[in-house]
């Protein structure tokens, strides 16, 4: 009996999640704006809305689950990122507004939409997309899977020998942990914790014929699907692998726990809850400490959404809505199974043919050159010239993670400063700083405990850092330090050089493998100088520092973009070629949006590469009609912000952690390099090209907010995937020696 826990289902987002094959992330959630004034004569409804935009990016990762010409076991893996995806939307965005609007403080939209009917419409369109998941399960992929043997079966289908098997593992395994929960006039309804599978349970006493409720929690800590082959079974076409449902086997031995009563009917539900943070820093005299209390009231937080069994029956669906206090539309009658993140049993299975073929990213050529050693050295490498990451097309461990590896023993080096927003469990980026700081180096790390739905892993990173002598910081007060950085000094004869490592994604090695990002290894001195600044900005007090090279948000990031984008305006009113493309995770922030829009009426070209939220128009006479908007999601999580300019002929490229978001330019630290290198900001630019060739497989954005999936040409043959083929690209790149984009 295979009794070890499931994966979980990674979710769309820069966590620690479990490494997939096939991962999307969700798309970060912030807080609710009010909506925008018109500017420049724009209309009120040029802007589409960003709860139905985030809705429209998980029904395109569901039609990756859809997609027969997917791997079956990558289509599996989507329906469980989408269903991790809306469990999050949820415990943020609808939890964010039902509070606002109970608090009468809710604001219309930015698309004009005032918060009753945004809301009204959010939950139309989340059942709508509920319904199409189950059945894309139900009737799409599930008889698929059996085709392949591989099945998720009812205690009924099991023949003899398989029900003693299991029924000796539920006594053993799963029996002692259940606890049954009456509700009674002596035992009020019980707590029902967010985001867990309860069984409503209805039994009757045989002698007095008095029925009552039970409630029964499926436990967390046990698989949710059961492997009725064992641990092996499936990893083969000819070895069939069939699993039960946890909460059906607990189903067949509710008399065990209800000796003497008659169980009449049992039916699974599950409830969402509000789950976001509030801390108040200002009045907080520990953040930690604030923090920590606060993680306790999440677990408390009201109910957003009720799912149900669609066999419920009428009097346990009226129970559980009136004791759980939520409205008929938050009320999602769906087929069994519910909870479809359970689904990573299944698409963790070991066989090749229905999986992506493995890739094992490769050392960079620059980390490579004139090195006879197996391990490059890095300082050596970026003294030659600024190298330029792309992960995971490019090693995160012999790059990133060997660059803060080797400062940490390296003994020419006096001090390292990292920020940690993100990182994994085992994080050897973590042993590195305490290696440092045990071999008595200053180590300073920047650790953000908000890191939302991280927050307990980062408190004890936190705390663990802080005992091995490193200094931790939390950065400034009222913002969130979501800028990607690493600064090495080393001493070298008479000076001290500074390297950095400015990037896209987190420092995160378990992710590094299946996040695309871009990051720059450099030991340019203006690059080390900005990057010096904005630390003693975020561990000091230097509240008037000015950059070079760097833009830096909440102050000069927004603003900064807008003039680079003006400039295009102005290049195109002078006769010259205007164009700016811009690859995002989210594009919602309307002065930007705005200044997009002033360029496309100038004449300048836009583009916007988006995995996730859009709040843009493209296409709209008068407005944006030289704007295009396309979005690209697949094997690998599109993560990078690039902004490239045109600039009359000489093209300007920055790299960063900020996405187009209130969030990211006003409430935190987030940081863009401008690249230097002309073969690299050349290698940028064609890689963007790349992505919006119409030979490229992607979703197009209509004025009317309307994604239309582009994957076949007019052959009725597949568009090239642009990851899969960067992956093949590579691996000529490094048989032939060329390293060019």
């Amino acid at each position: 009996m295979d009794t070890s826990s499931i994966p979980t289902p990674p979710n769309y987002g820069d966590r620690d999640v479990t490494p997939s094959k096939a991962t999307v992330d969700r798309i970060e959630l912030p807080e609710f704006a009010p909506a925008a004034e018109p500017e420049g004569g724009f209309s009120l409804d040029r802007f589409l809305d960003r709860e139905m935009s985030w809705l429209d990016f998980n029904a395109r990762v569901l039609e990756l689950a859809e997609d027969p010409d997917l791997f079956l076991l990558e289509r599996v893996n989507f329906l469980s990122i989408f269903a991790s995806n809306l469990d999050e939307f949820f415990m943020v965005r609808v939890a964010g507004l039902k509070r606002r609007i109970v608090a009468d403080i809710a604001v219309p939209s930015a698309a004009g939409l005032n918060p009753t009917d945004q809301l009204e419409s959010i939950l139309n369109r989340a059942h709508e997309l509920q319904v199409r998941h189950a059945a894309a399960f139900a009737e799409l992929v599930r008889p698929a899977l059996a085709k392949e043997n591989i099945s998720i079966v009812r205690w009924d289908q099991l023949e003899e020998a398989d029900r003693e098997r299991l029924h000796a593992w539920f006594r053993r395994q799963v029996f002692p942990i259940l606890t049954p929960l009456a509700v009674d006039p002596a035992h009020p309804f019980p707590y029902i914790s967010g985001l867990s599978l309860n069984l409503a349970v209805l039994v009757q006493n045989p002698l007095t014929g008095k029925q009552l409720f039970a409630r029964v929690k499926v436990p967390d800590a046990l698989p949710r699907l059961v492997s009725v082959d064992g641990p092996r079974a499936g990893h083969s076409s000819a070895s069939p692998a069939r699993f039960v449902t946890l909460e059906d086997l607990i189903g067949e031995h509710l008399d065990l726990l209800f000796p003497g009563m008659d169980v009449v009917e049992h039916h699974t539900f599950r409830v969402t809850r509000n789950e976001d943070l509030e801390v108040e820093e200002d009045d907080a005299e520990n953040l930690l400490q604030a923090l920590e209390k606060e993680l306790l009231r999440r677990r408390f937080g009201p109910p957003v959404r009720l799912e149900i069994a669609d066999d419920i029956s009428d009097s346990v669906r009226k129970l559980l809505v009136r004791e759980l206090g939520v409205e008929d539309d938050e009320v999602f009658s769906l087929p069994s199974p519910l909870d479809l993140r359970g689904l990573g049993a299944i698409s963790s299975i070991d066989r090749p043919s229905l999986h992506y073929p493995k890739h094992l990213a490769k050392t960079s050529r620059f980390l490579n050159e004139s090195e006879t050693s197996k391990a490059a050295n890095v300082f050596a490498a970026v003294r030659r010239r600024d190298i330029l990451l792309h992960h995971p097309y490019d090693s995160f461990s012999t790059s990133v993670q060997a660059f803060l590896e080797q400062a940490a023993s390296d003994p020419k080096v006096q001090a390292i400063k990292q920020t940690l927003y993100r990182t994994s469990g085992d994080s050897p980026i973590v042993d590195a700083l305490i290696d440092a700081a045990e071999a008595g180096k200053q180590v300073l790390a920047l650790v953000e405990i908000k890191a939302r739905f991280d927050e307990q892993a980062n408190i004890s990173w936190a705390r663990k850092l802080e005992q091995a002598g490193v200094h931790v910081v939390y950065g400034i007060v009222g913002l969130k330090t979501h800028s990607k950085l690493s600064l090495v000094v080393r001493r070298e004869g008479d000076t001290l050089r500074r390297y950095v490592h400015i990037g896209t994604g987190n420092y995160h090695p378990r992710t590094a493998r299946y996040y695309e990002d871009l990051g720059l290894l450099t030991c340019d001195p203006q690059v080390g100088e900005d990057v010096s600044k904005l630390f003693n900005q975020l561990s000091g007090y230097a509240p008037k520092t000015t950059f070079k090279r760097l833009l830096v948000a909440p102050r000069s990031l927004r603003s900064g973009l807008i003039d680079l984008i003006e400039r295009e305006i102005q290049n195109v009113r002078a006769g010259l070629a205007g164009r700016v493309v811009i690859k995002v995770n989210s594009m919602v922030d309307e002065a930007i949006v705005d200044a997009l829009y002033r360029a496309s009426q100038a004449g300048v070209k836009v583009d916007v590469i988006v995995r996730g939220i859009c709040s843009l128009r493209p296409g709209v006479p008068g407005l944006s009609e030289n704007i295009r908007v396309r979005s690209i999601l697949g094997r690998f999580l599109e993560h990078s912000r690039v902004f490239a300019f045109a600039n009359g002929g000489d093209s300007t490229v920055y790299i960063g952690s900020a996405d187009m978001m209130h969030r990211n330019l006003d409430r935190r630290v987030e940081a863009l390099v401008s690249l230097s290198d002309d073969e690299e900001k050349s290698d940028v630019v064609a890689l963007l090209n790349r992505y919006l060739d119409p030979a490229t497989s992607s979703w197009h954005l209509d004025a009317e907010g309307q994604w239309t999936r582009h994957h076949r040409g007019s052959d009725g043959e597949l568009l090239e995937d642009i990851q899969e083929s960067l992956l093949r690209a590579r691996e000529r790149q490094r048989s032939t020696g060329s390293h060019r984009a």
